[in-house]
């Protein structure tokens, strides 16, 4: 870890920096600026393209040496928008004039009033965010909850057939499989990740009032509602067709809310496998040097978990935050939503944290099958529902209420007092037969194939 690392506020940047590491290519100032180039170099190619009149000349052979403004991007270059911005004050400005800088050095000069030409500055800042927003999620996000269901799915399918009592409210109920219980998040996070994937990723291209009035102004021939779509689209975004100054976010806030249901859900899973570990029904693979506790030698932490469900509650905030507050601006637009905008990386980054750590707990722990039998063993009370259901079946009365005086008992409850309850009953011996061979650990229902 290098100065830098430890002298960080945030720890996304500090403590946590290899982890979230791979979001630093769409989230940073740095990654900011060369988005903003991205959309302000194939704005202007793609009115080169339409072509007007007075860029007839610029022609297909200029396109590779504009677009090498981005791929050849230097951290020098990176300072001089920066120190443009310090005499502008104004960042997207910044852009503009940097760029026209490199089309005097490309000898494209005479062209360079056609850098911006017509935007405002949220035509480039909310299309390069949502690309950026997308990007992150395609690359990094969503193969890191690729590979959350496929550690589920791993799980689910070695433990399927491994009976193991369910608690509801903290109490002993009808047995489950520790397979299916992984099944459970297992689909919970894949429904989320397929929504995730449906939802289009929105950004805006009107002109300063949504109205393309300087376009149409300039040239009112030529069909911009059309060009804006296809300019958008071709980034792999939709364009909200009605908007202010500004994207009204509603989409944007459709995606932080799927990626908050995510990480409620991982907080469930976190906190269930704390359980389970805390009951011993999951052992915890020991590192030999790894510190459980500074003054207990004995104990190893289930710290992973933990980790990930402070980080996804962290990611969880911030998420609602951004759903919430983007939408509402005042009138045609304020700038409180520019600030905010800045800081998408910063739950993501949470998020992605709380994935990881989620990933290693899950990587530790195997099952404790001596505990798991002998809970199923110790709680033959749960078989009462079976045996209740199938006597209404036979029509004996008042089988809840038997049930509930056998099982409802201060002392232990044991085979043999359900067998003599069962040797009571007025029912044919064969069921009776069928009911004994009931036990916690069969009593499983349907298996997931």
């Amino acid at each position: 870890m290098n100065d830098f690392a430890i002298s960080c506020i945030s720890p996304v940047d500090g403590r946590y920096r290899a982890i979230t590491e791979p979001l630093r290519a769409f989230f940073p100032e740095k990654a900011l600026i060369r988005y903003r180039l991205i959309i302000e170099i194939e704005y202007f190619i793609a009115l080169c393209q339409i072509p007007l009149p007075e860029l007839s000349a610029v022609s297909h052979e200029h396109f590779p040496r504009i677009r090498r403004i981005v791929d050849e991007l230097t951290d020098d270059d990176i300072w001089r928008v920066k120190e443009i911005e310090n005499s502008t004050n104004h960042d997207v400005k910044a852009i503009e004039y940097f760029l026209k800088e490199k089309f005097e050095s490309l000898g494209l000069g005479y062209y360079k009033e056609f850098i911006h030409f017509g935007l405002t500055s949220q035509d480039v800042n909310n299309t390069a965010v949502p690309l950026s927003l997308k990007d992150a999620l395609q690359q990094v996000m969503m193969p890191a909850i690729g590979e959350l269901l496929r550690i589920l799915k791993e799980l689910s399918q070695q433990w399927m057939y491994v009976p193991m009592l369910a608690h509801t409210h903290g109490q002993p109920a009808s047995p489950t499989t520790a397979g299916k219980e992984m099944l459970v998040f297992h689909e919970r996070i894949s429904l989320q990740k397929d929504h995730l994937n449906t939802l289009p990723v929105p950004a805006k291209f009107g002109g300063s009032t949504g109205n393309f009035n300087a376009h149409f102004a300039a040239y009112p021939d030529i069909d911009w509602i059309a060009f804006a779509n296809d300019f958008t689209g071709q980034f792999g975004l939709t364009r909200s067709r009605h908007t202010t100054q500004i994207d009204h976010y509603d989409g944007l806030s459709a995606l932080f809310d799927c990626m908050k249901r995510i990480c409620s859900i991982l907080i469930d899973l976190d906190r269930d496998c704390w359980t389970y570990i805390s009951m011993n029904y999951f052992r915890q693979k020991i590192n030999p040097g790894e510190t459980g506790s500074s003054v207990m030698p004995h104990k190893v932490n289930p710290i992973d978990f933990e980790n990930a469900e402070g980080n996804a509650g962290i990611a969880i905030a911030l998420f609602e935050h951004l759903s919430a507050k983007l939408p509402v601006s005042r009138l045609q637009r304020d700038l409180t939503d520019s600030t905010v905008l800045r800081n998408i990386g910063v739950p993501m980054a949470h998020m992605l944290i709380a994935i990881r750590a989620t990933l290693r707990g899950l990587k530790k722990i195997s099952l404790n099958h001596g505990m798991i039998s002998s809970d199923l063993d110790n709680n033959l009370m749960v078989v009462a529902e079976a045996l209740q259901t199938i006597l209404r079946k036979l029509n004996v009365d008042e089988p809840y209420e038997k049930l509930k005086a056998l099982t409802r008992t201060e002392g232990k409850l044991t085979k043999k007092d359900i067998d003599n309850f069962i040797d009571s009953l007025d029912i044919a011996d064969q069921e009776k037969e069928n009911l004994k061979k009931i036990t916690p650990s069969s009593y499983t229902g349907i298996i997931p194939a």
